[in-house]
């Protein structure tokens, strides 16, 4: 059985292991804290989940998300991750991380950074731009005509074939946008970040008792191709 390895084990991360048990996957939840602050966790999801170490998370994984905060991405065990799928849920929230120059002038992007960090894994941008509670709803079987798409960001085709892989099985399709640099264009303050998800049109309440609202591919490439038009004419 395959299995999903989870650095981070917060909403997102959580949020994933539910996903990923009902099917059908095994899971090893990991976090900062030590696997004893996840007992009730792997509990609640039974037999095919466990709590471990971010690296006996990272060794077990065929996929390995990493789901911390940005400004905790050089804790994330290097070595254990080499060769495998890295699935980046990551965002940069400057009152949270810090200031980071080289984001702050847009001269890479935060997937960039954890790639840097990890080598030898191969690192795909992906579950940043939807709230925990939307991921959680929205997920479909495949063919079903309100299945709801997932952008991702990648340098590495196969890395980037086993990520649609993985996102089918969850129940999502996936929109490819493009290498790591591109992937700017789902991050937080963009078309494509959180609004799609939201009953609102205007993105409101998605922090509240939003149930969220399908998205399909066609939507996902019209947000992507926004952020674009946004961002050339901030720099006109």
């Amino acid at each position: 059985m395959a299995t999903l390895g989870l650095i981070g084990s917060g909403n997102i991360g959580s949020t994933l292991a539910r996903l990923a048990v009902a099917a059908g996957l095994d899971v090893v939840l990991s976090n900062s804290r030590g696997p004893h602050t996840l007992t009730t966790l792997a509990e609640e999801l039974g037999p095919h989940a466990r709590a471990a170490t971010p690296a006996e998370a990272a060794a077990a994984g065929d996929w390995v998300v990493v789901t911390v905060p940005l400004h905790a991405y050089r804790q994330v065990p290097v070595e254990p991750l080499a060769g495998k799928v890295v699935l980046d849920t990551g965002n940069y929230y400057p009152q949270r991380d810090g200031q980071i120059p080289e984001l702050d002038t847009e001269e890479t992007t935060t997937s960039e950074l954890v790639q840097r960090h990890l080598p030898d894994a191969q690192v795909v941008k992906v579950f940043n731009n939807i709230y925990f509670k939307h991921l959680a709803a929205l997920a479909r079987p495949a063919g079903s005509p309100d299945r709801t798409a997932l952008p991702i960001a990648g340098d590495d085709p196969g890395a980037k074939a086993a990520a649609t892989a993985l996102l089918d099985i969850l129940g999502f399709d996936a929109v490819d946008a493009g290498p790591l640099a591109e992937g700017w264009r789902f991050q937080r303050d963009t078309p494509a970040y959180a609004v799609p998800y939201a009953r609102n049109p205007q993105g409101l309440g998605i922090a509240g008792d939003d149930p969220g609202s399908p998205a399909d591919a066609d939507t996902i490439r019209a947000a992507l191709a926004a952020a674009r038009r946004y961002r050339d004419t901030a720099r006109d």
